[in-house]
Order: structure tokens, then sequence, then C-alpha cells
């Protein structure tokens, strides 16, 4: 299911999309998973009004909902990544559910992915995986080409505002908008995905559609990532006991795909 060329695309430009790769009965399947998922609301965050439609989202949904530990750990991701990462060993980091109401106007501002992460290496990526049709309209993701090569760690920000979150290390995000990027976007379908390094800076646009944008993200991690404590960024309580350096693996990250593994 992947080619040579999407390998090269996923590590020239720091991200690739990969057509078809979900089945349309494994996608309808994570509706209601999805619509029971416990969210925060990002809207309220961003101080919208009431009664507009709300960017909602979660993290770690796998822990409590076995079809979403089924979606992260049994789907097709897992050995997709591992191809993609050029990597043995694949391990689950988590999961997440996006989801923008119609009339949700929140932007999702640009980060980085790895600034919010308790670990590090070079073999770190997020599948984003669309249950709607993503388009600029509705809110589909945006990536700078390449900026997985900046040899940068970014701040994270609270994603719908570009502030960072205090006593976190390393640069504010640059002024994407503003500058001259080479800023690159995939309209999906249900069962199209994206897959893009953890260190490749993205953001979306509000969902001024008449449906709803769903999608759930899930991260993993290939042979050559440790743990490494990011001050200011979000605690797991799941990485409780873990030190920096320690290989992955185990209840917090569990192995979901090994070479050759039947």
């Amino acid at each position: 299911m992947i080619a040579a060329s999407d390998v090269d695309a996923f590590w020239r430009d720091g991200v690739v999309c990969l057509r078809g790769v979900l089945s349309p009965g494994l996608v309808r399947a994570m509706e209601a998973p999805v619509a029971a998922a416990h969210s925060a609301d990002l809207s309220e965050l961003a101080g919208a009004p009431r009664g507009r439609g709300r960017f909602v989202a979660g993290v770690d949904h796998w822990l409590e909902q076995p079809e979403l530990r089924a979606f992260a750990v049994d789907s097709p991701l897992p050995a997709l990544v591992g191809a993609l990462l050029r990597t043995s060993d694949v391990f689950l980091y988590e999961d997440s559910v996006l989801v923008k109401e119609p009339g949700a106007a929140e932007r999702t501002m640009w980060h980085q992915d790895l600034g919010y992460f308790h670990v590090d290496g070079t073999q770190v990526c997020t599948t984003w995986c669309p249950l709607d049709p993503a388009t600029a309209d509705s809110g589909a993701m945006q990536f700078v080409r390449g900026s997985h090569r900046w040899d940068a760690t970014y701040r994270p920000n609270l994603f719908v505002t570009t502030e960072s979150l205090p006593g976190t290390d390393g640069d504010d995000v640059p002024d994407i908008d503003g500058g001259d990027f080479d800023v690159i976007t995939f309209d999906l379908e249900p069962g199209d995905i994206t897959v893009h390094h953890a260190r490749t800076l993205h953001a979306a646009g509000g969902n001024h559609t008449t449906h709803t944008r769903r999608a759930i993200s899930v991260r993993y991690c290939g042979d050559d990532v440790r743990i490494r404590f990011r001050p200011g960024a979000p605690a797991k309580p799941t990485q409780a006991g873990l030190r920096d350096g320690d290989a992955l693996g185990g209840a917090a990250h569990p192995l979901v795909f090994r070479h050759g593994m039947s």
C-alpha cells in the first residue's frame, strides 16, 4: 500500500497524502466513538460567542474507548507508519479527536507537534484521518513543506491562540501567514489520510460549511525515539515513573507493529 515515492515524499516534504487506505466501513464505524469521546471546547477557550459552531478536541481516548484503541492498534495505520518511518517497531504515542462543527470559525493556529510530546527522535509522526470530506472551506490541514528539516523545536500553544504555553522551551512559532513559505494542503475524502512528521509546522482553517468536519489523529513513534520530558508541555499520567532516555513500550506506549510480526 506504500510506494517508494510516498516514503520519499514524507521525508522530503514532511507530509504525504495517502488516498483510500482506510475502508469505508472502518471510517463509518468510528462515527459513534468520536461522538461519544470526551473533548474540551476550544471555541470557549478562544472566547467565541455562544450558539455558534464549536471546535472541540481531546486526547488519549484509546485508553478508555475500545473502538478507538482498535483504530489506533489494529487498523492499517501502524503498518503504513512503519513503512513511512523506515522503522522496525512502531509504538503508539497518543490519539486525539478533532471536531469542527458547522460555523466553527476558530482557526487551528500554526504549531509543531513535537513541542507537545515528551519524546525525542527522528521517527515520530502524526496521522490525520477525516470522517468527512475535508476542504479549505471546512478546515483541511495546511503544512509548511520542508519545515521538519529546519532543526528547530517550537514552543506549543493552545491551538486557537498564537501565545506559547508558559514555562515551555524553544523558539516561538514563526509568522507563517505573514512570510514567504511553501504552504501545501490536500482535499481529503473519508478513507484518505495525511501523515506528517512531528517537526512539520501545520495549521487548519475554520469550518465555513454546513457539514461537520470530524477527524481522528493518531501519533506514532519508531525505533530511535526515547522519552524526553519537556518543561511546560501537557503532562501524561501514563508516563508517571518514566525517565528521560527510557525506551517506549509497555502500557504507556504499546508496541503496535513490528516488521515481520504476524
